[in-house]
């Protein structure tokens, strides 16, 4: 199977020794994104809502380099690093859904990268 690498400007760029995104078929698997803003390079971090809205943003932005948006999203993986932050950003991320939400997991870890907060993978399927 061919894959295509998908990378946008619109989106923060790697890293790493990483892709945005990876198109295997028509599955899309999209790296976990941060609030990083990819016009400004600066971290979004002023309070968990906007970094989260900033994370939606970004993979908002690499779906659309692949030609989908979020009703394509099969799944998500939501890394936190305080479940005491759950509710809030369990409600800015249901916002960009409509209807048909995608299975996930959220999980707590015990760091991110550059001090984040929040980070979210996810496969989308077209």
């Amino acid at each position: 199977m061919e894959k295509q690498i998908i990378n946008t400007t619109s989106a923060p760029a790697p890293i790493g020794p990483y892709n945005q995104a990876v198109m295997a078929g028509n599955t899309l698997f999209i790296s976990g994104q941060i609030a990083i803003n990819p016009e400004t390079g600066q971290l979004e971090k002023d309070d968990v809502i906007a970094e989260t809205h900033r994370v939606m943003q970004n993979l908002r932005n690499i779906l659309s380099e692949a030609g989908m948006d979020f009703s394509d999203v099969m799944k998500s993986t939501i890394f936190i690093t305080d479940m005491n932050d759950f509710s809030q950003i369990n409600e800015v991320y249901g916002k960009y859904f409509s209807g048909h939400f995608p299975a996930r997991e959220t999980v707590q870890v015990s760091a991110l990268p550059k001090g984040v907060n929040v980070e979210i993978s996810m496969i989308a399927i077209k």
